[in-house]
Order: C-alpha cells, then structure tokens, then sequence
C-alpha cells in the first residue's frame, strides 16, 4: 500500500513539474498534449489497479444484533424524502417567483426589495425540509 501512495504521489508531482516544464520551454500542441497524456493514463491506471488490489477478497455478513431494523431504513428514507421533496418544492417556487420579480424588477427597479422576500420566502421551504431532515434523524 505504501508503495502505491508513493508512485501516485510521485506521478501527480511528476504532472506538476512537467507542466512547468512544457510552460519554461514553451512546449505546445502535440508534445505537450502526449505528455501529459502519457502521465494522466498512467496515474488513472495506477489508481484503477490500486482500487482493485486493495479491496477485500470476501465480504461477512453484518451480525444479526448489529443491523437495524425497518424502522431504521425508513427513517432515513423519510429524512431522504423530506430534503428531496423540499428541495424540488423550492426549486419550483424559486423558479416562478425569481421570474417574475426579475420582471418586475425591469419594469420598476424600486421593487427590489420587495421581489427579494418573495424569492427568500421560496428559499426557505428547503430550510425547513432540512430542519425536519435533522429532526428526523435525531429522534
């Protein structure tokens, strides 16, 4: 494992000096593009075959006393709920009223203040699916 951190380590410093490299001599075009795209490949296979040797060759079930009941899956799918849903809830009334206070705000620009409410009011729906989010996972 050690091993592998440090060719990885060596192959982003490597990416960095060579940039600086290709920038002192003035390198472009081609040159510059297969050299970086030498040391990109190699750095994303490095990381690829890392990925693969470092993983565990077999998985144990939890144990029984230390997996959650429904209960628990539905609470998080509940807190899942609440944000997601909040958060489309307030993406559609952000989109209507921002457009029509950017309209408003063409038309007479003494109705900023005013349109800013209206718009924050909208934002605020995800800020309470968030607080019932917490709520919900603190219970």
């Amino acid at each position: 494992m050690i091993y592998i951190l440090a060719v990885s380590i060596l192959l982003v410093l490597g990416m960095i000096i060579l940039g600086i490299v290709c920038i002192k001599r003035g390198l472009k075009g081609k040159n510059a593009r297969r050299l970086m795209g030498i040391n990109i490949t190699a750095l994303f296979g490095l990381l690829i075959v890392a990925t693969i040797l470092l993983m565990p060759i077999s998985a144990n079930a939890a144990p029984e006393d230390a997996a959650g009941g429904n209960g628990e899956g539905l609470r998080y799918i509940a807190a899942a709920l609440s944000t997601g849903l909040a958060c489309i809830g307030a993406g559609i009334a952000v989109a209507s009223t921002g457009s029509a206070a950017l309209g408003a705000i063409s038309e007479d620009s003494g109705l900023l203040g005013k349109t800013l409410i209206f718009v924050g009011l909208a934002e605020g729906i995800a800020i309470y699916g968030l607080i019932v989010t917490i709520l919900i996972l603190n219970s």
